[in-house]
């Protein structure tokens, strides 16, 4: 399936998740061509891996980092650091059109004076998912998570703060943003497993920014 580069189904609007959740539909679109070209310069300077969980498994999603802190996984358990394992130095920098956005974003739900220090990036190729967890390692819990969607859909899986709550299934399209915090900030979340498609500004792929306040 051939995704249109534009949705046309998709206008900006709100949608409530939950109490201290919304979806901004289509609030990144204008700005995913120049995220995209930000993006490839941080790649190129820490690369896409596919990170180890503490029991052992292999992510499916494949991961890197901007800002001062980037999030981690190993045997070690899971934690930010200010360096990138692989080759010991600090993360890229985030760049500000992102953190620009994030705090507009964070901002349109409530949320003002987000100040991201850490974005998490990851890479969905057809058959990638992410299971249900809580973003619990950041230090400040008073700031919202913003995720940012590009390229292919993905259903986004989104449940309460106990593992058992019910969850929600909600489709996420190219530009679409996720902000949650307050008494959602420990929601249970996750991504399905991507179905195959092409969007033409990135292939088969999704890619997910998920910024944060760690430090």
């Amino acid at each position: 399936m051939t995704l249109p580069l534009f949705d046309a189904d998709s206008p900006p609007r709100t949608e409530p998740l939950a109490p201290g959740a919304v979806v901004l539909r289509a609030f990144a679109r204008e700005q995913a061509p120049a995220l995209l070209a930000d993006l490839r310069q941080v790649v190129a300077q820490a690369p896409w891996r596919h990170l180890v969980t503490p029991g052992g498994y292999r992510m499916s999603v494949a991961m890197t980092n901007c800002g001062a802190l980037g999030w981690v996984s190993d045997e070690r358990g899971y934690r930010y650091d200010p360096a990138d394992p692989e080759s010991g130095r600090p993360w890229p920098a985030m760049p500000a059109p992102l953190a620009t956005l994030a705090r507009e974003a964070a901002a349109s739900a409530g949320f003002e004076g987000f100040v991201p220090d850490a974005c998490l990036i990851n890479r969905y190729d057809a058959g990638a998912r992410l299971s249900l967890h809580q973003d619990k390692d950041e230090r400040d819990m008073r700031a919202p998570i913003v995720s940012v969607s590009l390229g292919v859909p993905a259903v986004f899986l989104f449940g309460g703060a106990r593992r058992a709550d019910p969850v929600r299934r909600i489709e996420l399209r190219h530009g679409d943003v996720v902000v949650w915090g307050g008494p959602a900030r420990l929601s249970y979340h996750g991504v399905a497993p991507v179905k195959a498609a092409t969007h033409p500004l990135l292939g088969e792929q999704r890619i997910n920014l998920t910024l944060r306040r760690a430090g």
